[in-house]
């Protein structure tokens, strides 16, 4: 019996054309584009203004330990805000919600470059944080909601540009507007693409109707709870170390706020059957295990683009374009290798990686554990190189493992928490690091100080060559020995905190390695299902 060739192309038709549900039209991507542009510049805000610090404060009148509120007024209200995203964007619908906020970001920039002195620029800052805090979750919703799984993959690569990136180009741009123009151009950076911003997600984001309704019923205790208790704990992460920590009466009080109220939001939002944020998504195995790689994730990228500059100022007296120069080489190679990592995501397993890109990354760490105080730009482009190839692989397979199987109506809480966690790992990491660089120059230049004895023969010996030399420039005799001793003491302070910033890459390649192993233990997820499955 034949077949009949016409019945069997009916009942056979070819698999190559996509499914309707995986098509993605063109408005879809705007609003995505556009989504991501927010989550870019709100990061990229975190470090432009860092590089500037010093400019912001001489023009404010403002000392350094003053100047410090520049920066944590933001990161406070930023982590605020990140849990809510989710919960306020049903309320007020993403596009309003998204658009509204973008504005205001735009308005609070400028205001920030209108700044009078120092208590207006803390409270511009807080709203640029308040409302620059929205936009980073936002876009990663919008990649779990928009896209279908099979092209999540490419939504997630564009928001680790925002996550990778921006962090490591931001000093390079800062430093160049500030060397070039002046620091208030930090902040009028963001008013065309915030324009750009608002006009793409107004036309591709469909609007939805308000839930204006959902504020009576809201966890109005867990929200304030949060706020307070996460409020707290940021601000004892960023000042502590500049006050000494529990040395000071105001860390001790905020601490033991923080602990109060964080442990009561936990409690509540545990035991709540309609809470703001879905904390059992953390009991989920994958996710759990992200979201802490997530802190190590915040720890490598804020808390390297923290002790580099640090150690490029202090040593080797680089200017902030110098510094940005160095930095630059772990950005701007991301931008050609992000492309290729979701194909390699249909071939290799996401666990292993991300791991590769952990360890990458923690490589680049220890090759920047063997400073000297010759180590510059020529040195340093190596391990910048090698972190460049780890970034890309390290931060879009761990989201891609983190957010496997969430289903689309808790995708903001996954947002937010994924997010929350991986910016409270960058302050943790910072205010580990600070700390950590600051004990360590005090236990090595003690040590190096025994060895560099007075009545050591060999520095004596060096003692009387400085003076010598003191000397013939026109000291006088008692004078040039001073300024002998002097020097040695600096060379051994230097040498010091040369050791210490090395102890502090040590400890981010440790971090990073052990996540990376930690990441295996994941359930493995297929490639077209990398993302989520809804």
């Amino acid at each position: 019996m034949t077949k009949n060739p016409l019945k069997q192309w009916q009942t056979q038709p070819p698999s190559s054309p996509p499914l309707a549900s995986d098509r993605v039209t063109v408005k879809t991507w705007i609003g995505l584009v556009g989504a991501m542009l927010g989550a870019f510049m709100a990061v990229l805000d975190i470090q432009i203004v860092s590089s500037s610090l010093s400019e912001i404060e001489g023009a404010l009148g403002a000392t350094l330990e003053e100047g410090s509120w520049i920066s944590t007024a933001y990161l406070v209200a930023e982590i605020v805000v990140i849990p809510l995203t989710g919960w306020l964007s049903q309320v007020f619908s993403v596009r309003w919600y998204l658009v509204g906020n973008a504005i205001l970001f735009i308005f609070f920039s400028v205001c920030c470059a209108f700044a009078w002195n120092l208590s207006s620029m803390i409270v511009f800052r807080a709203g640029q944080g308040l409302t620059g805090g929205v936009l980073i979750p936002m876009a990663f919703t919008i990649v779990l909601t928009s896209l279908p799984p099979v092209k999540q993959p490419i939504g997630l690569a564009l928001f680790s540009i925002t996550a990778t990136f921006a962090p490591s180009i931001g000093p390079t741009i800062g430093g160049w507007l500030t060397d070039n123009f002046s620091w208030q151009y930090n902040f009028y950076l963001n008013i065309i693409p915030g324009i750009l911003l608002v006009a793409m997600v107004w036309y591709a984001i469909a609007p939805q109707p308000l839930q204006l309704n959902r504020l009576k019923g809201g966890d109005w205790l867990g929200i304030v709870s949060m706020a307070i208790g996460l409020g707290s704990l940021e601000v004892v992460l960023e000042e502590g170390n500049r006050k000494d920590w529990f040395g000071s009466p105001v860390i001790v009080r905020l601490a033991i706020v923080a602990v109060i109220f964080i442990a009561l939001f936990l409690w509540i939002e545990f035991t709540r059957k309609k809470p703001f944020i879905n904390l059992r998504l953390l009991a989920r195995r994958n996710f759990g295990i992200g979201s802490v790689a997530g802190l190590a994730l915040g720890l490598g990228l804020y808390g390297s683009v923290y002790i580099l500059p640090l150690y490029l100022s202090q040593i080797q007296n680089y200017t902030a374009m110098q510094i940005g120069e160095v930095i630059m080489w772990s950005g701007l190679p991301q931008l050609f290798l992000i492309p290729f990592v979701p194909r390699l995501m249909k071939y290799f397993d996401v666990r292993f990686m991300a791991a590769v890109g952990f360890s990458l990354f923690a490589v680049s760490c220890f090759m920047n554990s063997h400073m000297t105080q010759y180590t510059g730009i020529n040195e340093l482009r190596w391990s910048q190189l090698v972190r460049a190839i780890g970034q890309p692989l390290m931060i879009l397979p761990l989201t891609s493992l983190t957010t496997a199987n969430i289903e689309k109506e808790q995708a903001g809480s996954a947002s937010g928490l994924f997010n929350m966690m991986r910016n409270l790992g960058g302050s943790m990491g910072i205010a580990a690091l600070s700390t950590l660089l600051t004990r360590r120059e005090q236990f090595h230049s003690n040590r190096i100080g025994e060895a560099v004895s007075l009545y050591n023969p060999q520095t004596q010996q060096r003692i009387e060559q400085l003076t010598e030399f003191f000397t013939s420039r026109g000291s006088a005799s008692s004078v040039a020995r001073e300024q002998a001793i002097e020097q040695i003491a600096n060379t051994v302070r230097r040498e010091a905190y040369i050791i210490a910033y090395n102890d502090c890459f040590y400890f981010i390649g440790f971090a990073l390695l052990l996540t990376g192993l930690a990441l295996l233990f994941c359930k493995k997820v297929k490639a077209n299902n990398a993302a989520a499955a809804h």
